[in-house]
C-alpha cells in the first residue's frame, strides 16, 4: 500500500526477505543499498522491484546494516520464520499427540484383551441347567441378581502345596449365596455349611453317569456333581434363582488380597496352624496372600475349632477385604484397580453371563455405591443335626424366612450374636424405620465392622 509522507507508522519490511525500499525516508538517514543517492522525498521513482518480481511500497526509512531486525509493526523476515516455526511446531505436536493416543488406546486394548483372557467360562454347568431348565425356580425381581460364590479347594495345580489332590477331585469348604437388591443400596451375602445336610439331586458326574437323588452334607454335591449340581442343590433348598456363579480358587484368593495391599485383621488369641500355614501373635496384624488364605482356611487350632466359626471369620475378613477396597478408592484409581483386576480374573470361573471383562465391569459398577454398613454377610440359620452332631441342620421357620426376604428382595438386618435381644439368642424380628413390616435381624456382621474395634 502508499503512504502519504509524514506518516508516524514504523517501516514496512518485504513478506519475503527480500531488500526494503522505502518511499520516503527521513533526514538524515540512509538510503537502502538500491535506492538512489540523495532522493528526496518527492522522488516519483522511489519504489523499486523486490526480488521475486514484488514491487514494495511504503514510507519509513530502511534499517542500516547490521540494525536489529524491524518491530511488530509489519510483516518482516523474523516474524515470518517465527510463524513457520510456531506452524511446525503445532504440526509436530498434533502427530506426537496422535501418536500418543494411538499408542494408549493400543494398549488400553491389549490390557483389556489381557484381562478378559484371564477369565474362564463354565460350559458344561450352562448345558447341565439348561438341561434341568423345567425344575429350576424362575426369577421374581427384575433386575435383582443372585450369584453363588464358590470357593475351590481342589489341591491341583498351583494348590498342590495345600495338601495331597486324591485322584484330582474338586471340592468346597466355602459357599456364598450373594444376592444384590435391585436397587443396588444393599448386598446381602448367606454362606451355605458345608456339612449342612440338605437334599441333593440326581446330577451328572465328570465320568458321565448319574448320581441317585441323596439327603447328604452340602458340600458333597461340589465334590460329585461340580457347580451345576451345587446351584441346583441351593435352589431346590431355598427357592431362590441362580442367576449366576463364579468359582475362586486359592492361589487367586492369595493374589487379590495381595493386589489390595493385605488386609488388617486383629486377633483376640494368638494362631499356630501349620496345617493352615499361619503362626501369628495375639493383636493387630496386616494379613499378606499368603497370610489370609491360612486365616480363611484355619479351623481346628482358633476357637472352638468349628465349621461355624471359620465361617463366620470368612465373613468378617470378606467384610474387611470390601472395605479395603472401597476405602483406598480402588475402583476408582485404574492404577491401583488393574492389579485387582487381574488377580480378580486370573482367580474366576464363570458362567457363560460374566466370562467378560464388560459383564464383570457392569456387576462391580452397580455394587460401587453400596454403603459398606448395607453389604452384610450372615449364615443361613442351622444348629447341631440331631443325628450327627458333626453334622447341621436348618433350624426353621427362620431359615424359610430368610430365603423368602431374599427371593423377595426384601431386606433384612445383621447384628452381631451377642446383640440378639431374645434370650435364646435366636433370629428375630427388629423394626423397620423406612415402614411398619419388621425387618427379620439374624446374626452376622457388615463390610463397615471394624475388626479391631469389637
Amino acid at each position: 500500500m502508499t503512504e502519504s509522507a509524514g506518516s508516524p507508522d514504523g517501516p514496512d519490511d518485504a513478506a519475503t526477505g527480500g531488500d526494503r525500499t522505502p518511499d520516503h525516508p527521513a533526514a538524515g538517514e540512509d538510503r537502502a543499498p538500491d535506492g538512489p543517492p540523495g532522493a528526496g522525498p518527492g522522488d516519483s521513482d522511489a519504489p523499486k522491484d523486490a526480488p521475486g518480481g514484488e514491487t514494495r511500497s511504503g514510507s519509513g526509512s530502511g534499517p542500516s546494516p547490521g540494525a536489529p531486525p524491524p518491530g511488530p509493526g509489519g510483516p518482516d523476515r523474523t516474524v515470518d520464520i517465527v510463524v513457520k516455526r510456531k506452524r511446525h511446531w503445532v504440526r509436530w505436536t498434533a502427530l506426537g499427540a496422535s501418536f500418543v493416543v494411538l499408542v494408549a488406546a493400543g494398549a488400553g486394548w491389549w490390557l483389556y484383551k489381557k484381562l478378559d483372557g484371564n477369565i474362564r467360562t463354565d460350559t458344561s454347568a450352562a448345558a447341565e441347567l439348561r438341561a434341568y431348565e423345567k425344575e429350576r425356580p424362575s426369577s421374581v425381581v427384575h433386575n435383582a441378581q443372585n450369584i453363588l460364590l464358590i470357593g475351590s479347594d481342589s489341591r491341583a495345580g498351583d494348590n498342590r502345596k495345600y495338601g495331597r489332590d486324591n485322584g484330582g477331585s474338586q471340592r468346597s469348604d466355602t459357599t456364598i449365596l450373594l444376592h444384590l437388591a435391585a436397587n443396588r443400596k444393599s448386598a446381602t451375602a448367606m454362606s451355605i455349611p458345608r456339612d449342612l445336610m440338605v437334599n441333593i439331586p440326581e446330577c451328572h458326574k465328570p465320568d458321565k453317569t448319574v448320581s441317585k437323588p441323596q439327603f447328604a452334607q452340602f458340600n458333597w454335591a461340589f465334590e460329585s456333581g461340580g457347580t451345576a449340581c451345587t446351584i441346583r442343590t441351593v435352589e431346590k433348598m431355598t427357592g431362590i434363582r441362580i442367576d449366576h456363579h463364579m468359582v475362586v480358587d486359592f492361589s487367586g484368593f492369595k493374589n487379590m488380597v495381595d493386589a489390595v495391599d493385605g488386609v488388617e485383621i486383629c486377633l483376640k488369641e494368638p494362631i499356630d496352624d501349620s496345617a493352615a500355614h499361619l503362626k501369628l501373635a495375639a493383636g493387630r496384624h496386616k494379613l499378606n496372600g499368603e497370610q489370609a488364605l491360612g486365616y480363611v482356611r484355619a479351623r481346628k487350632s482358633i476357637g472352638n475349632g468349628s465349621d461355624t466359626e471359620r465361617m463366620d471369620r470368612q465373613q468378617q475378613f470378606l467384610g474387611a477385604l470390601v472395605n479395603k477396597v472401597q476405602s483406598n478408592g480402588v475402583l476408582l484409581n485404574p492404577t491401583r484397580l488393574y492389579p485387582v483386576l487381574d488377580a480378580a480374573t486370573k482367580a474366576l470361573t464363570t458362567d457363560p453371563g460374566l466370562d467378560s471383562l464388560k459383564d464383570l465391569y457392569d456387576l462391580v459398577r452397580g455394587m460401587r455405591n453400596v454403603p459398606t454398613d448395607k453389604v452384610q454377610f450372615l449364615t443361613v440359620p442351622r444348629r447341631p443335626y440331631s443325628a450327627n452332631a458333626n453334622r447341621d441342620e436348618l433350624v426353621q421357620p427362620d431359615a424359610d424366612k430368610l430365603f423368602r426376604q431374599l427371593r423377595d428382595d426384601k431386606p433384612v438386618a445383621v447384628v452381631p450374636a451377642d446383640q440378639l435381644k431374645d434370650d435364646g439368642g435366636k433370629n428375630t424380628d427388629a423394626a423397620d424405620a423406612s415402614g411398619p413390616t419388621p425387618t427379620p435381624t439374624y446374626s452376622g456382621n457388615n463390610a463397615a465392622t471394624d475388626l479391631c474395634k469389637q
